[in-house]
């Protein structure tokens, strides 16, 4: 079917342009003074058709109008002229095609797509959030020991920090760690396994922050205590690696 009229295809239902319908119907009559003349038929708005500005081009922004597929078939109707009645028909037809039992199908596949898709990603979020929540609860648990309680009272820093004591970067770190199969990535962050998360070695905090939208967001970081730095450091002396201090002093016994 060639197109007569364009039809948006945007909202839940098919509108078509009050310009683009006007200047298919060859109205003499400008616009701005034809459509207010068509309202008086009874069309409402709100209802038959919705009013907004088009998009300015240094100029001063049009009045543009949506209308319903019923009320361009109307219109269509009040023009009493060949060109009305060759739209009307259009709309008829595009109408008749909107509503066959195909389309209808298909309509209801994509919406059911894009509600699985919005479901994932709630999924994966609420997901993130459980594994951060759980992992703070058993971080907060009373520490048993004395050796626990001191090494708490101490600062936490990051894994850069500790990494650059072996003259790594964060990222060697994480993939280094990730294969010891000490913790594993839950969106963002990097979380220890439940076998090491109850040690003490990390403490999970979450940090305020402006977003580009305006907003304020929240995101989360692991930091690691003063055991989960002598952890990581006996860790990576029994794979012969050893801190950047320890290897100028052997070198220095040379």
């Amino acid at each position: 079917m060639n197109e007569l009229v364009r039809i948006s295809y945007d909202s839940e239902r098919p509108t078509v342009s009050g310009r683009d319908l006007h200047e298919t119907l060859q109205v003499k009559t400008p616009y701005d003074k034809w459509f207010p003349r068509m309202c008086h038929y009874g069309f409402v708005e709100g209802l038959d058709f919705s009013t907004f500005l088009s998009e300015s081009n240094g100029g001063r922004p049009a009045v543009e109008h949506h209308l319903t597929m019923d009320m361009a078939k109307e219109i269509c109707m009040i023009q009493r002229s060949e060109i009305g009645r060759k739209c009307r028909q259009y709309f008829l037809e595009l109408e008749k095609a909107w509503n066959s039992p195909e389309a209808i199908m298909a309509r209801a596949l994509q919406f059911a797509d894009s509600q699985m898709a919005l479901m994932r990603s709630k999924n994966t979020e609420l997901a993130d959030t459980v594994a951060i929540q759980n992992q703070q609860i058993i971080e907060m648990k009373p520490k048993v020991s004395y050796y626990d309680v001191v090494l708490n009272c101490k600062d936490l820093i990051t894994i850069s920090v500790i990494a650059k004591d072996f003259g790594k970067s964060a990222r060697w770190m994480n993939r280094y760690l990730h294969d010891k199969k000490i913790q594993f990535k839950q969106g963002e962050i990097w979380l220890l396994y439940q076998k090491y998360a109850e040690k003490g070695y990390t403490s999970t905090k979450t940090h305020n922050y402006a977003g580009s939208d305006g907003e304020q967001h929240i995101k989360p970081h692991t930091y690691w205590t003063q055991k989960g730095r002598l952890f990581i450091y006996d860790l990576l002396k029994a794979d012969g690696i050893i801190p950047l201090i320890e290897q100028e002093m052997e070198e220095a016994y040379e």
